[in-house]
């Protein structure tokens, strides 16, 4: 990948979870996807990770990430391009009250496929997301 191609991806995902899309999601993501957001388990099965992914969505009125870096490297040894990205996240809790974090997200990114999704946030005072 190329750095407008990682630009895009990373563009193209931050809109997709924006907007609760966990279609976009299902498409985008291999079948065996290591997931973890925050200091939640590791999941690594598509079907678990988008049902994670929509019960997070629903545990908010909204959100809105602001990327402030993207970093990209190739890996030719295991054919894998991965993607650092950094920014503020802001949240809308159900009552409508705010919330901001910093976030860091991992990707690796094989035949354009999300092999590996992790993401660093401090969420603790968002909503409970016991379930996650």
């Amino acid at each position: 990948m190329n750095i407008q191609q990682v630009n895009t991806l990373v563009s193209n995902l931050y809109l997709a979870v924006d907007s609760k899309d966990a279609d976009y999601l299902s498409i985008h993501l291999a079948e065996n996807t290591a997931f973890r957001i925050g200091n939640h388990p590791l999941v690594t099965n598509k079907k678990d990770i988008l049902a994670a992914n929509n019960q997070f969505f629903s545990s908010i009125d909204s959100m809105r990430h602001t990327i402030e870096e993207v970093v990209y490297q190739n890996d030719t040894i295991t054919d894998l391009t991965k993607i650092s990205c950094h920014g503020r996240v802001d949240y809308v809790r159900l009552d409508g009250t705010k919330h901001s974090a910093v976030f860091s997200t991992f990707l690796c990114v094989r035949d354009e496929l999300i092999v590996d999704y992790l993401v660093f946030a401090d969420l603790s005072d968002l909503s409970d997301l016991s379930g996650l």
